[in-house]
């Protein structure tokens, strides 16, 4: 069982393994309202000054994790329409500029989910990995958003339950297993009602953004400067719609374009997919391991539906009590999609599942949900679906919606659509109404933004890099012709080059700049 619309930076899916605004009626009002509590009432004042103590607060850093990293807690709070109400404590954490040159500044970093860790990002990869230059002239800083890991995180299944939640098919053949399917996500909704009531309303982007200029306002820095992979991208360029003049150098990599409806997300990612995997079929079948045949890649994927089916009915054992079942299966592939890298990876586990061991591939999908060893989660999924459930209006309203979009997703995946389709439904049973609507988002009088796409990545199809690019009005589009989800760190020089220079020195490539 999974919520398909994640989107994780490939560096964190695969080493784990990768709406809207403010004002007085709270983080659900229209993001083209005023960032600020305006008018001339005494409860406006009150408003703006219990926001006021907010930006003035001082972070107290002390040494965490790593060697050369500091950790600190931001208070914000719960709901911006009532600053002077209850508040809550944010996980932040950062590595200092290592010089040699002067320091630019703090660069915020975002992995994506919406669920993933920058906390753990950072302390993973972004404050050990990111390119010498830049941690040589930027603090490099991440915070947990609200909901996330550290930071009043979403709670919603115990580890037994979700792996029950995890197994169930996906792909219902009748009218029981539709039912099947249908309770399942309403056990999950009702767990995130019932152990997240408090937090579950204020986990919107809107919220996370306006949290992030509060973060900003602490750290000294007169405008934002960050890097937003993947859902990070819709962060940050919902950061820019709500303060465009405090907008620095932000680049978006793997975009999301915030003008689709959920239902057309879904569907495009399913497309995304389809693509990834047969650019992955494309390679296994010239190779001499390849567990799908060593014939075209229409066989390949005729041969993996096919391997799902029988899965369907009789799971392989694993090992241990849960066996690879199709939602596991395809959950495990799917996770190799989003890094080339795990493509050999994927073929042995395929080759395994095939021959009867399905440990392998549930350890791929295993990884995709920060499932650990003993059997616990991480708050990902959780978090996912709560951000997604309340930033857009579902996708379906029920099972005879899904029915009726099945060739439309079949379509844009003959191998993954029906389970794509069916994903989607999560949202219908949420307890908490979105309070986001898709629209574009223009930004009109921020800096240059950087919006990063790649060619053939999974997750964020490259159309959505072209359309955020086309609706942010100071953005410039940088093409990665690649493979995997998002571009920065990935292994292009080109790429690496374009952004190093755009973050160092303001240098905005130029229009149609595309790298290999």
């Amino acid at each position: 069982m999974n919520p398909r619309r994640m989107f994780r930076n490939s560096v964190l899916a695969v080493a784990a393994a990768g709406l809207l605004a403010s004002g007085c009626t709270g983080e659900g009002s229209s993001p083209q309202a005023s960032a600020s509590t305006s008018g001339g009432t005494a409860a406006d004042s009150r408003q703006r000054a219990a926001l006021r103590t907010y930006y003035a607060q001082r972070l107290a850093w002390r040494a965490c994790g790593a060697p050369g990293f500091q950790c600190a807690s931001l208070k914000v709070p719960l709901e911006y329409g009532n600053p002077g109400g209850a508040s809550i404590a944010l996980a932040v954490a950062r590595t200092k500029a290592t010089g040699p040159g002067q320091r630019i500044g703090s660069l915020l970093v975002n992995p994506g989910g919406p669920g993933g860790s920058a906390v753990g990002y950072l302390q993973s990869y972004a404050g050990i990995g990111y390119p010498a230059q830049v941690r040589a002239r930027y603090d490099i800083v991440a915070v947990d958003p609200r909901g996330v890991a550290r930071s009043a995180p979403v709670q919603c299944l115990s580890g037994k339950e979700m792996d029950r939640y995890t197994q169930v098919d996906q792909t219902p053949d009748s009218a029981t297993e539709t039912t099947r399917l249908a309770t399942a996500y309403q056990g999950f909704a009702e767990g995130c009602a019932k152990r997240s009531a408090k937090v579950l309303p204020h986990v919107s982007t809107v919220a996370a953004a306006r949290d992030m200029d509060i973060l900003r306002a602490v750290l000294g820095d007169r405008t934002l400067t960050y890097v937003g992979a993947s859902y990070g991208t819709f962060l940050g360029a919902t950061y820019a719609e709500l303060f465009p003049a405090r907008s620095g150098r932000l680049v978006l990599d793997g975009a999301l374009d915030p003008s689709l409806s959920a239902q057309q997300v879904n569907r495009d990612q399913t497309a995304g997919f389809e693509t990834a995997f047969r650019s992955f079929a494309a390679d296994c079948v010239t190779q001499s391991d390849c567990p799908l045949g060593t014939g075209s890649v229409t066989a390949a994927s005729a041969r993996l539906k096919e391997f799902f089916t029988t899965l369907d009915a009789r799971p392989v054992p694993t090992g241990e009590s849960r066996p690879l079942g199709e939602a596991l299966a395809t959950t495990g592939v799917l996770t190799a999609m989003y890094d080339e890298g795990a493509w050999p990876q994927l073929r042995e586990a395929l080759t395994s599942a095939m021959d009867g061991d399905g440990a392998p591939l549930l350890s791929l999908a295993d990884s995709y949900y920060e499932r650990e060893s003993d059997g616990s989660y991480s708050n990902l999924m959780f978090a996912n679906a709560a951000v997604n459930c309340l930033d857009l209006p579902p996708s379906f309203s029920g099972p005879e919606a899904v029915r009726a979009a099945l060739p439309a997703f079949e379509k844009a995946s003959p191998v993954f659509g029906r389970g794509f389709a069916w994903a989607a439904l999560n949202c219908a049973y949420w307890r908490t109404p979105a309070t986001g609507t898709p629209h574009r988002i223009e930004a009109k009088g921020a800096a240059p933004i950087l919006v990063v796409g790649t060619v053939r990545d999974p997750a964020t199809p490259y159309a959505w890099a072209r359309g955020l690019a086309g609706q942010l009005a100071s953005a410039t589009l940088l093409t990665y012709d690649g493979d995997g989800h998002t571009a920065y760190g990935r292994g292009s020089d080109c790429v690496d080059t374009a952004i190093n220079g755009y973050l160092l020195e303001g240098a905005v490539p130029p229009r149609g700049k595309r790298c290999s």
